[in-house]
């Protein structure tokens, strides 16, 4: 069997690992990244959030994302019936960027990943992961290319951002239930041949059916557009009888009274995907040699778009301290490394809960806004939960459910 030696090594070629290969290269790291399937793949999560653009700039990669015209996404709209709110990422709480891209993932991965091999990294497709054995901080992972043939790959750190492949937490038994209570979802793409013409055609909107269904619209600048339905699993696997994907999602779009024009007499331009219960967990984030990002570790709810941004917080993250721990220095892997993501994505896990619970959609349709509220509450959505100059990041646990009662009692009182 054939060996190779590498300071690190990163499992997946999503948004998290080509982040942390082309931070580690920028770096004079010696990095391999091994992916397991071949580009350009159909893969979900294509509404970003401004956050990640931080990621993506200081990892070298924004010129070449910022190329090829993506769709610019500024806001986004929620709707209720006939009520609406729209949150616009220029009008937030705080620094950060004012805009990110909605996009077809299978494109934006494609470019991410050529651009990493463009920068001289070693990337393998469709190269699939079958063990590793750790001994301290190094380890030998053993890989199996398409033709079978299988090779040994000696590192120093391992990153894991293998997304749902979940690598590392299948090998080490490291996976744990999720603490979000089991959801699904059904998508396709559509040409959107009814798309209207402006800022209405373009804006990415999540129209809510029932309090814990609720249907995503993204449009993409090649004239497509993502289209699916989110909710408990029950409810989804209701849609059809059968299992029928294609029959559920058209179910779904005649619940829209706002995209069913549009969308009810479109053809999907590939069977519709079903993704069930997919929020996960794992027991911890890391240890001696090894980090898990992204998908490979949390994956909450798609509702408010956050799985790219905390991959690529993850990605960068755990690059810069493999590199800190790869030049001599002690590293706290506990408080840097996992506490840091687990703040975040316990921020997030509030808004997700708090969505589901109606709370946090009381604080946005409420009538007279409250702009300092939506200013803090957009910064969050815009992927920034780690700024705790917001109140609304630190005291997540309390300040919507808090708000939210005060505004049913002011409701009741009127």
């Amino acid at each position: 069997m054939s060996k190779e030696f590498v300071d690190v090594l990163v499992i997946g070629a999503g948004p998290s690992g080509c982040v942390s290969s082309s931070y580690l290269k920028k770096n004079n790291v010696n990095v391999k990244v091994v992916e397991k399937t071949k580009f350009p793949r159909l893969v979900v999560g294509e509404s970003l959030i401004p956050r990640v653009m931080d990621h993506f700039e200081e990892a070298g990669l924004f010129p070449a994302l910022d190329k090829m015209g993506f769709e610019k996404k500024l806001g986004a709209r929620f709707l209720r019936g006939k009520e609406v709110c729209i949150f616009d990422f220029s009008n937030k709480f705080g620094e950060g960027w004012d805009w990110t891209w909605q996009v077809p993932r299978a494109d934006f991965d494609n470019v991410l990943a050529q651009e990493v091999i463009n920068k001289g990294i070693d990337l393998e497709f469709e190269t699939e992961v079958t063990g590793i054995e750790f001994n301290g901080t190094d380890s030998v992972t053993t890989v199996k290319n398409k033709n079978g043939e299988t090779k040994e790959i000696h590192a120093k750190f391992v990153i894991d951002s293998s997304g749902y492949g979940r690598v590392l937490p299948r090998l080490l038994d490291l996976e744990k239930p999720s603490k979000l209570s089991p959801h699904s979802a059904i998508f396709s793409h559509v040409k959107d041949i009814n798309r209207e013409a402006g800022t209405e055609g373009t804006l990415i909107s999540f129209d809510i059916i029932e309090t814990e269904v609720w249907l995503w619209v993204i449009p993409f600048s090649n004239g497509n557009t993502s289209v699916g339905i989110v909710g408990p699993t029950e409810y989804i696997d209701r849609l059809s009888k059968n299992g029928d994907t294609t029959e559920a999602l058209r179910k779904a779009i005649s619940l829209s009274d706002y995209y069913v024009k549009r969308f009810g007499d479109v053809d999907f331009l590939f069977e519709p995907k079903h993704l069930k219960d997919y929020s996960c967990s794992v027991k911890k984030l890391y240890g001696d040699g090894f980090a898990l990002t992204g998908n490979a570790s949390e994956f909450l709810d798609p509702v408010f778009s956050s799985g790219m941004a905390f991959a690529t917080e993850g990605g960068m993250t755990a690059a810069k301290l493999a590199l800190r721990q790869l030049n001599g220095e002690k590293v706290d892997w506990q408080k840097e490394f996992a506490d840091y993501i687990l703040y975040g994505v316990d921020v997030f896990t509030t808004y997700v809960k708090e969505w589901y619970t109606g709370n946090l959609q009381e604080l946005f349709f409420h009538q007279p806004e409250n702009p300092d509220v939506k200013r803090k509450i957009c910064a969050v959505l815009a992927g920034y939960v780690w700024d705790k100059k917001n109140t609304f990041v630190r005291i997540h646990d309390t300040a919507i459910k808090n708000l939210a009662e005060f505004i049913k009692k002011e409701k009741q009182q009127a």
